[in-house]
């Protein structure tokens, strides 16, 4: 008999979690930290926008919006606006797309 023909059956999966895991409701944000001192001013920048970038993801993900090729820049900087957040450049968009196609 061809051992690909052997197959064994796959194990049950099981959850790794003890309990339950509850979540806090509302959420509340971490407390900010300041940011480590020292670096190059093109670390900061590139830090903030991919912070920027994946707040934007998220609000988009969450309003239905699951596709990268769904999320135009105009429908980027229109959840910017609605989270309060200034309007991301065009490579900040690209960035959210990204993020967008990698979490598949």
């Amino acid at each position: 008999m061809p051992a690909a023909a052997v197959k064994s059956k796959p194990l049950p999966i099981q959850s790794t979690a003890k309990r339950p895991v509850l979540f806090d409701s509302p959420y509340e944000p971490v407390e900010k930290r300041p940011l480590p001192a020292g670096r190059p001013r093109e670390w900061y920048i590139t830090h903030n926008r991919r912070l920027k970038a994946m707040r934007l993801a998220i609000a988009l993900l969450d309003s239905g919006v699951y596709l990268p090729n769904q999320a135009r820049d105009e429908r980027i900087r229109s959840a910017a606006l609605e989270l309060g957040i200034h309007p991301p450049s065009a490579t900040t968009c690209h960035m959210v797309r990204a993020l967008m196609r990698y979490a598949r």
